[in-house]
């Protein structure tokens, strides 16, 4: 499967692939404004809500281990362009000079890395990561225009630099909080999978379908499948 009408630009160091319009500007204009007002309005109204949550985290997980409340690193936003992406910290301060040791039982598929008992992650870290608490600072980047409520998940660098001309048309959208891939299994998915639906999303993305997606993320949140 494939994005229709696609063409191809220049960004950044590589070419991206962008989708051509298939709807008319305005509608396209007013499909985005409609998006972005419900993001800004539900990312103000849940970081409201969730401050004294974030503050029992914050202290949780500064008692079980040493290093910071947030873990950011760099993603690969729409068209390329690299961003800050905000994550509470789940993992051992260590983690990422460890990865490459533990490459070899990596699970996943594609150039995901993923472990159902990666030892780097710590004892609040688990119990996070298992409801997803710990993907919440992403609001701020959904506030900052990084990222949107609903759309592929921003993928590393590293990940990006092997991706086929297929793959990087899950660049030419804003990723998201959530998508169709979080909401059909998550990590239980293969990589090819997982670019199956992102494209899938793309093709048929508008307002609606992003909150048909938002209804189904908290049952899949609280089911906790494909979460670890």
């Amino acid at each position: 499967m494939s994005v229709p009408a696609t063409k191809m630009r220049n960004c950044a160091e590589e070419p991206i692939v962008t989708a051509a319009g298939v709807r008319r500007p305005v509608v396209v204009m007013i499909d985005e404004f409609l998006r972005r007002t419900i993001d800004l309005t539900l990312c103000t109204l849940s970081l409201i809500l969730l401050f004294p949550l974030f503050l029992a985290l914050a202290i949780a997980i500064k008692m079980d281990s040493p290093g910071p409340v947030l873990f950011i690193q760099k993603r690969v936003g729409k068209d390329g362009v690299e961003f800050p992406f905000f994550k509470f910290r789940s993992m051992y301060i260590d983690s990422e000079e460890r990865r490459a040791a533990l490459l070899v039982d990596n699970e996943a598929t594609g150039p995901l890395f993923k472990m159902k008992q990666d030892p780097r992650i710590t004892k609040v870290g688990r119990l996070i990561r298992r409801s997803s608490i710990d993907e919440l600072p992403q609001l701020l980047n959904v506030l900052r225009g990084e990222m949107t409520l609903v759309g592929p998940r921003p993928a590393l660098p590293v990940e990006v630099a092997t991706y086929s001309d297929k793959e990087r048309q899950r660049l030419v959208v804003t990723p998201g909080l959530t998508g169709l891939w979080q909401v059909s299994g998550r990590s239980d998915l293969s990589f090819e999978q997982a670019i199956h639906l992102d494209l899938e999303y793309i093709r048929r993305r508008s307002v609606l379908l992003d909150v048909e997606i938002m209804a189904k993320t908290i049952p899949a949140v609280v089911a906790g499948r494909g979460a670890y």
